[in-house]
C-alpha cells in the first residue's frame, strides 16, 4: 500500500512541473492557472507523506496520511518557497488502490451569529509587526502548546500572531466581550473568523485602517476572506512577505500553509464570488 502511495505522491509532483493536463483533481489545475496568471512557474516540488491513521472498514482498508508540499517557485528574477499541508485519505480493496482524496477542512461557526461587545476602551500598544510575522513563521505548521487547540483553527491562530506582536487580550471572562484565551475559555473575537472580521473593521480597540487593495498591505498586516460571499467571513490570513510585484504572501492555519499567495486561486474553497478586505493594523492608545 505505501508504495502505491509513494507512485501516486510522484505522479502528482510531475504534473506540477509538466505540460500533463490528464490528473482529474481540480486543485491541481487551479494551481497551474494561478501561476500563469502570476506569470510564475512552479519549478521543483517536494512532497513528504506521513501516515496518521489505518482502519478497515468491510473488505476495505482505509489510510488517512498527511503530505507536505514544498514548491520552489520562479517569478521574474526572483525564487522563493511555497508550502502547505495536506490531509488525504486512501482506499485499498484487496490490496489495491480504489479511490485517493484531499479531505477539505470545514470552517467551523461558533454559536452561530453571537453578539460581542468590543468594549470602549482604547488600549494602548505599539503593534511589533516582525514579532507577528516572525511567530507566524515559527507556528505555522505546528501548534503552540501554551494555546488550546482547534479543528478549524484559522482565527485562533491568527490571534495569536497578533498577540505575539503586542496586542494586550481584554475582556475575559465574558465570551461576548473583548478578545481573549484563558486556558479552555476563550471570546468569540479569538476563535470566529466572522467576529474577528468585524472586530477589525470596528478599529477602535485593536486599531486599524481598512485598505482597498492588498498592495497596500505590509507584513503583520492581515486579510479576511468570505470565500461565498455571503457576508460571513470564513478565513484570515497574515501578511508574512511580498511577492516579485509587491503582493502579499500569507501564512494560515487549518489548511496549514506558508508564503501562499493571497488570493487563494488555488483553494477548492474558492468561488467566483469570493470577497475579501483588508486590514493594516496600526498602534494603539
Amino acid at each position: 500500500m505505501r508504495k502505491q502511495l509513494q507512485r501516486l505522491l510522484q505522479e502528482r509532483i510531475e504534473f506540477y512541473t509538466s505540460d500533463n493536463q490528464e490528473r482529474s483533481e481540480r486543485k491541481y489545475h487551479l494551481k497551474k492557472e494561478l501561476m500563469r496568471s502570476r506569470e510564475a512557474e512552479i519549478v521543483r516540488v517536494n512532497a513528504a507523506g506521513k501516515v496518521h491513521s489505518k482502519k478497515k472498514e468491510d473488505s476495505d482498508t482505509v489510510l488517512t496520511y498527511q503530505v507536505h508540499l514544498q514548491y520552489l517557485l520562479k517569478q521574474e528574477d526572483s525564487f522563493y518557497i511555497e508550502e502547505e499541508m495536506e490531509e488525504r485519505e486512501a482506499r485499498f480493496r484487496n490490496g489495491y488502490l480504489v479511490d485517493e482524496r484531499e479531505l477539505v477542512p470545514i470552517f467551523e461557526t461558533e454559536g452561530g451569529q453571537p453578539k460581542w461587545d468590543a468594549g470602549a476602551e482604547r488600549l494602548a500598544y505599539k503593534y511589533e509587526r516582525m514579532r507577528a510575522v516572525q511567530y507566524a513563521e515559527r507556528w505555522w505548521n505546528e501548534f503552540n502548546p501554551d494555546y488550546y487547540k482547534f479543528t478549524d483553527d484559522c482565527t485562533n491562530f491568527i490571534s495569536q500572531c497578533l498577540h505575539a506582536g503586542g496586542i494586550p487580550m481584554w475582556g475575559a471572562p465574558n465570551k461576548n466581550k473583548g478578545w481573549w484565551i484563558r486556558g479552555k475559555s476563550w471570546s468569540y473575537t479569538w476563535t470566529t473568523a466572522n467576529a474577528l472580521y468585524h472586530l477589525l473593521k470596528a478599529g477602535n480597540v485593536i486599531r486599524t485602517k481598512q485598505v482597498e487593495s492588498a498592495r497596500e498591505l505590509n507584513l503583520g498586516d492581515i486579510l479576511c476572506i468570505d470565500f461565498e460571499g455571503d457576508g460571513r467571513f470564513d478565513h484570515n490570513l497574515i501578511v508574512t512577505a511580498k511577492d516579485q510585484d509587491g503582493m502579499p504572501l500569507v501564512n494560515a492555519h487549518t489548511m496549514n500553509s506558508r508564503h501562499r499567495y493571497w488570493t487563494y486561486e488555488d483553494s477548492t474553497r474558492y468561488t467566483p464570488n469570493i470577497v475579501y478586505k483588508f486590514f493594516v493594523i496600526l498602534d494603539g492608545g
